[in-house]
């Protein structure tokens, strides 16, 4: 007879973990029947055959990295990992079929490398174009990025799933996302509400994303205790960012000043992703673009990356891509006129 003790990381909710009414827990005891299971608060405590007891332990570490992976877990999960543990005695321990079993291999670490978290209800987050790889693999070398091209190509949106990533891997302390608090060719007028209601709609895009990437409640509680902020560019002036990831997106509509001031907010242990599109420029036309003149001053800088998406990185509904080339071909012409 073996006893072992198993304790959940403190970023489990046991009752994510347990599931409903224990439902996950009983499925440990009809998987192992003759293994007692006991729980109290983030202890499992498990009795019987010692084969038994050592494969249902490592059942439950998978189990356990699969819900901090995806923020959830359910029968579909604790069953895949229990077959896989089944498959791979049988296909892998005997040897047979070498070649199956390297292609098999490669094409897991190929979707591996290309799933940068998992988001709500566990949908997996993934680059979906050469230009997002690049930016993901980029974002591991250098502190400072610009991802710079058309709408709908993913900058901001896979900007925000590598911020992401890092706080749940506890690179990082907090995100910083910010926008420059101007309107897109409209007169908005006075706007009702305390700050945070005056500002939500320049940064409604950003809450999209999180929204996708984390559950409610734990986004609520990060921006809650301060781990994500969300600002306008105006406020922040005078801080220093540290061990964070800070996220500028629209830095078109910046003045040189402005970004200057915003990239030299930069404290250690932090990266800096600036995102924008030259051709949507809501400046008055007598203004320079802070992202263009940024890129123009530190394109020798050593330690900063530069990923230029086109319109063949759009990810949106098919006609974006067509309206784009639309308003290109239409600007080239008239260059040549």
């Amino acid at each position: 007879m073996t006893e072992r003790r198993i304790e959940l990381s403190e970023d489990i909710d046991p009752i994510v973990y347990y599931g409903v009414n224990d439902i996950h827990v009983q499925l440990f005891r009809n998987l192992y029947p003759n293994v007692r299971i006991q729980t109290r608060g983030t202890t499992i405590k498990m009795q019987g055959d010692e084969a038994a007891v050592e494969e249902l332990s490592s059942l439950i570490k998978r189990c356990s990295e699969s819900c901090l992976e995806k923020g959830m877990l359910n029968e579909r999960q604790i069953i895949d990992i229990y077959q896989s543990f089944e498959s791979r005695l049988e296909a892998w321990g005997q040897g047979k079929n070498k070649d199956v079993r390297e292609k098999a291999a490669r094409k897991d670490k190929q979707e591996a490398d290309d799933v940068l978290l998992y988001g709500v209800n566990g949908r997996a987050i993934t680059v979906r174009t050469p230009n997002q790889k690049r930016l993901s693999e980029d974002f591991e070398k250098n502190d400072l990025l610009f991802a710079v091209g058309p709408a709908g190509t993913g900058k901001t949106y896979t900007a925000i799933a590598l911020a992401v990533r890092s706080l749940k891997e506890k690179k990082i302390r907090r995100i910083i996302l910010s926008r420059p608090a101007v309107e897109a060719g409209e007169k908005l007028g006075f706007l009702p509400g305390d700050l945070k209601e005056k500002i939500d709609p320049y940064l409604q895009p950003l809450y999209d994303a999180l929204q996708d990437m984390l559950p409610s409640s734990r986004l609520k509680e990060y921006l809650e205790d301060g781990t994500i902020q969300i600002a306008p560019l105006a406020y922040m002036r005078g801080r220093t960012l540290s061990e964070a990831v800070i996220i500028l997106d629209e830095a078109q509509n910046t003045s040189p000043l402005q970004i200057k001031m915003f990239l030299t907010r930069m404290g250690e242990g932090s990266k800096i992703i600036v995102t924008g599109d030259e051709s949507q420029v809501d400046l008055p036309q007598t203004q320079r673009s802070g992202l263009t003149d940024a890129m123009n001053v530190l394109k020798e800088v050593e330690g900063i990356a530069t990923v230029k998406f086109d319109k063949r990185d759009i990810v949106r509904h098919r006609l974006v891509q067509r309206i784009v080339e639309a308003y290109d071909n239409r600007q080239k012409r008239s260059v040549i006129e």
